[in-house]
């Protein structure tokens, strides 16, 4: 199996366990697994909330907003940190749909391995870009 099938298979493995765990509305999970720009990340679960992350493996990435049960209504979307508020949801539907409309450009699916290991993945790609750039000038 590639890297990017493995990445995949991670990423479904995750939200049948995000399913499984129970501590995340069963709605909730599948607006947002039914969302492809989400459905590619792997989903975590802390607390009732419903994050995402660019990576597979702990410790997660913390560049996406997030979903939570809201006091006095069904959801409030927050982030990407814990101090930034994005706003309330009436309903599963459009809480995933104000987590997508305040997605950080050019993510992409998610990559086998931790934070870190990502992290030293997208710094070798910018060398990589930079270095083909100044090649072709």
């Amino acid at each position: 199996m590639d890297r990017d099938a493995a990445a995949e298979a991670a990423v479904e493995a995750g939200w049948q366990a995000a399913r499984d765990d129970g501590r995340v509305q069963a709605e909730l999970l599948e607006a947002a697994y039914g969302e492809p720009r989400l459905r590619r990340w792997f989903p975590w679960v802390s607390m009732g909330e419903l994050h995402f992350s660019r990576c597979t493996e702990y410790p997660w990435t913390w560049d996406i907003p997030y979903v939570h049960p809201a006091i006095g209504g069904p959801y409030l979307v927050a982030g990407p940190l814990r101090n930034q508020v994005v706003g309330p949801a009436a309903t599963a539907a459009e809480a995933v749909a104000l987590v997508v409309r305040h997605l950080p450009a050019d993510r992409g699916p998610a990559f086998l391995g931790d934070r870190q290991a990502l992290e030293a993945h997208e710094a070798a790609t910018r060398r990589d870009r930079a270095s083909e750039g100044q090649e072709s000038s």
